[in-house]
């Protein structure tokens, strides 16, 4: 989250499977790591961002399964890092408001992680 709220998603690329989806940044845990260290490693191999595993802080998750796979998505906040975000491993990037996550095409995965942000962010304001 930057300081107005909104949340940084990014656009699958060409070539990958779900090209052309919007995404959170993040990806698969590889063996030995905690889901926060995979985040932090990820959020520096897709957008040249520093994060402290301390400053990671556990929102909610989802899951999803189809023919060929079983998937939890593990979602995390953060409001502190260092560095501006570089295209490394995406088409494009965005710093969205929450109530604005809907318009973006997502992965079928990443649908019931915005309504928790939105409803995360309507319990903020009021």
């Amino acid at each position: 989250f930057d300081v107005q709220g909104r949340i940084l998603i990014q656009k699958r690329s060409a070539g990958k499977s779900l090209a052309g989806l919007w995404e959170f940044p993040g990806g698969k845990i590889e063996a030995g790591e905690t889901p926060e260290a995979a985040l932090t490693r990820e959020i520096g191999e897709e957008l040249d961002l520093n994060v402290e595993i301390a400053d990671l802080y556990a929102l909610g998750f989802s899951t999803w399964c189809d023919e060929t796979m079983n998937l939890l998505l593990l979602l995390f906040g953060c409001e502190r890092w260092t560095g501006t975000p570089v295209l490394l491993d995406a088409e494009e990037i965005a710093w969205v408001e929450p109530t604005q996550l809907r318009r973006y095409p997502m992965p079928p995965a990443d649908l019931p992680l915005i309504e928790l942000l939105i409803n995360r962010a309507a319990s903020a304001l009021g």
